[in-house]
């Protein structure tokens, strides 16, 4: 199919609707875990319930019981790894450093598993699960001139970090300042293949 139009610029993620088992389960750890506030239900058609995180928002998260849960089949243990086909995961981002070492420590205090930790190049970030197997990634965006530069250098670069560990450096590694690829640094793993 050839066509002149164009797909408009400025589109992005405005909400997610997820499936659920026991939209009860979830709520308690989309609200009491992640900090979301209820906003809303629908009540004629399904159980479904609405989240946001603050007020100037209608909603950012919807979540929607399904009607058999005994057909959905066992929770299966969240993998980054590409193993199936539906959401591998989604982000959830604290606006600062604080705000998000302040959730980290709050997901520990409940008992929270992580189940990776790691500085990416845009962000930091823990990787948990919800009660249904859904990957999350609870981040926060370091600034643009840490990335901008070379974003997909940025893309490709990952460095593990000790899942108990909490203490997040600020030595950022930095991307595209003077070289195609970042500048090594012990314990840093960069997965970008030279083009």
């Amino acid at each position: 199919m050839t066509t002149t139009s164009r797909a408009s610029t400025g589109a992005r993620l405005e909400h997610l609707v997820l499936n659920v088992r026991d939209i009860e389960k979830s709520h308690r750890f989309y609200t009491e875990v992640l900090g979301f506030q209820q906003c809303g239900d629908l009540t004629h058609t399904m159980t479904m319930r609405f989240y946001r995180s603050d007020p100037t928002r209608h909603h950012d998260l919807a979540l929607v019981e399904i009607v058999d849960p005994e057909q959905a089949g066992p929770v299966q243990p969240w993998t980054m790894d590409p193993v199936r086909i539906g959401v591998n995961h989604f982000a959830i981002g604290f606006p600062d450093r604080e705000s998000w070492l302040a959730q980290l420590r709050h997901m520990k205090t409940l008992g929270v598993e992580f189940l990776v930790r790691g500085n990416h190049g845009m962000s930091h970030s823990a990787y948990i699960a919800d009660p249904d197997g859904y990957g999350i990634e609870v981040l926060y965006n370091l600034p643009e001139e840490v990335w901008g530069p070379d974003v997909d250098a940025a893309l490709n670069y990952f460095e593990t970090l000790d899942i108990d560990d909490l203490d997040d450096r600020t030595d950022y590694q930095r991307f595209g300042e003077d070289d195609t690829q970042p500048v090594p640094i012990e314990g840093r793993v960069s997965t970008r293949v030279p083009r």
